[in-house]
């Protein structure tokens, strides 16, 4: 099964990476973040290394491959084993030189290998997102800003993606930075046509020092001490509420939502200064495949999981 997933899915991932490494114009100078009212720009989300790109435009590619063993469920018979992969291009620039913008492509991609026989699962999940945001002054209130994320997207069990299963999910968020050791932000997440539309955005970025960085923040909160410039090691938290349309007995457009939740830590090294990459492991919880007509639910016991991290920066 695991050699047919790399025939599929991973393989897509490594081919982005590789494709990366080789077009990608490697002119990365990074400077110390500065603070947003000498700069008058917004601060970024970056817990990691507080860094800001220069004003030339700049681009990232992130992957990775997750792998959960086969679990039993709960109340039947069987068993469900997961792998999960995802690669995210994105691209930083500013409209009309004063306006941060960043562009994004993302696809998720879950693979499902079931041996139940009361109810019919897909073989696999297709997650494909276009995503723009951008960080906005707050009106006149002093470090302050307000950041709007707008991300069309299919979610489906194959990739020829019905009318349907278009979304489009959005997030509305405050930023404030009081110093330089803190940033708060709060706000909403809007997902229209999933069954919880509506969902805070709560997080705080700590850094008390060059080599300990608390970055509790969506959508991988973690907590990161760098023993020196190539070698850090990090707890991670992560979670999933992702729903598709899928076909299940020949009925089509049936919505099914998968949920986790997941605790874990790991490595990560530095090979110069555009890539990196980083293995972990750890606890997966709360698993559960829920059909939103109530017609087949699968609650999945707890379980382990091990994952594999591809940063490539430019």
């Amino acid at each position: 099964m695991i050699a047919n997933y790399f025939r599929k899915a991973g393989l897509s991932l490594f081919i982005i990476t590789v494709a990366a490494l080789t077009f990608f114009p490697f002119r990365l100078k990074a400077e110390i973040l500065r603070f947003a009212q000498d700069r008058q720009q917004p601060v970024k989300l970056n817990a990691e290394t507080q860094e800001q790109a220069e004003d030339k435009p700049s681009h990232q590619v992130d992957s990775y491959v997750r792998f959960i063993p086969s679990r039993c469920v709960d109340a039947m018979s069987g068993k469900v084993e997961i792998i999960e992969s995802g690669a995210e291009y994105s691209y930083e620039f500013r409209a009309f030189d004063k306006l941060p913008i960043k562009f994004s492509l993302d696809n998720n991609y879950i693979s499902i290998e079931n041996t139940l026989d009361s109810v019919e699962l897909p073989a696999h999940l297709v997650g494909l997102t276009t995503d723009i945001e951008t960080t906005l002054p707050f009106f006149h209130f002093n470090k302050t800003y307000l950041r709007i994320g707008i991300s069309p997207s299919f979610y489906a069990d194959d990739w020829d993606f019905p009318s349907s299963s278009f979304r489009i999910p959005q997030r509305y968020f405050l930023v404030y930075q009081p110093d330089s050791k803190w940033t708060f932000l709060y706000g909403l997440a809007v997902y229209p046509d999933f069954e919880n539309e509506v969902l805070p955005i709560l997080g705080f970025i700590y850094k008390p020092n060059d080599k300990l960085v608390f970055n509790i923040i969506p959508k991988r909160p973690n907590i990161t001490y760098s023993f020196n410039d190539r070698i850090s090691l990090f707890a991670e938290g992560g979670s999933a509420f992702d729903e598709f349309e899928v076909t299940r007995d020949n009925t089509e457009n049936v919505a099914l939502r998968y949920r986790e939740t997941r605790l874990g830590g790991g490595i990560k090294f530095r090979f110069n200064q555009y890539i990196r990459s980083s293995i972990s492991a750890g606890g997966i919880f709360n698993r559960c495949l829920k059909y939103r007509d109530g017609q087949g639910k699968v609650n999945i016991k707890d379980g382990l999981y091990t994952e594999l991290r591809i940063e490539i920066k430019s």
